[in-house]
């Protein structure tokens, strides 16, 4: 079976709001009395608002029944959605648009597959949503990569075998949730990083749908 569909995680890969996650946390950091680096922040690249709070936290030492801890995730995405709403097209990343565009013109599937709870506001405001035949995501899933189940979950709305997906993915664990969904995986950033990944390229300008196909 050749290529069917490909899937796209949102942060990192198609839109860099990372840096907005990075704001909002340090904002909640600096609100409970201690600092939040840019370092760390890479420890939470993939996983969900509810662990990354967590792992803040500890690393400030702090310790708060459940109810508060609710209390502070929503005040962190309260910031980061205000953040995320001034958002605008030119804040896609290079090569996003013109390999969407490619895909849709050879009758490619495309699916999104992202943990984020804001992702249709995030592809509204920069232009996206029109390339997705289906999103997934931390509306419709429970489980957090390196979990497959946003990915599974969009080969069933596409109704294409995972075999015949592949994954685009920044993060370690999404690359880890792809090849659990025995999809093939490309990844965005770091060989290092995501050597597990079948392929990876610095950013989308660096591949072409010859090469997605040859993964086959």
């Amino acid at each position: 079976m050749g290529l069917q569909a490909c899937l796209f995680d949102l942060d990192g890969v198609l839109v860099d709001t990372a840096k907005y996650h990075y704001l909002a946390w340090k904002q909640l950091a600096n609100s409970l009395g201690f600092d939040f680096t840019e370092l760390q922040n890479e420890e939470l690249k993939g996983i969900s608002r509810v662990e990354s709070l967590k792992k803040i936290l500890t690393w400030g030492g702090l310790d708060f029944p459940q109810e508060r801890q609710d209390e502070l995730a929503s005040l962190k995405n309260s910031w980061y959605v205000e953040m995320i709403s001034e958002m605008k097209v030119d804040e896609v990343l290079p090569g996003s648009f013109e390999l969407l565009e490619e895909l849709r013109t050879n009758q490619i599937k495309i699916a999104l597959g992202s943990a984020s709870k804001n992702a249709q506001l995030i592809l509204d405001n920069t232009g996206l949503t029109p390339y997705f035949d289906a999103i997934v995501d931390g509306n419709v899933v429970s489980k957090s990569k390196p979990d497959p189940e946003v990915f599974l979950k969009g080969a069933e709305m596409l109704h294409i075998s995972p075999s015949g997906c592949v994954v685009f993915e920044d993060a370690s664990a999404g690359v880890e949730a792809a090849l659990r969904a025995t999809m093939k995986a490309i990844g965005i950033g770091s060989p290092k990083e995501l050597s597990k990944a079948h392929l990876v390229v610095e950013d989308l300008t660096k591949i072409q749908l010859k090469a997605i196909q040859n993964l086959f």
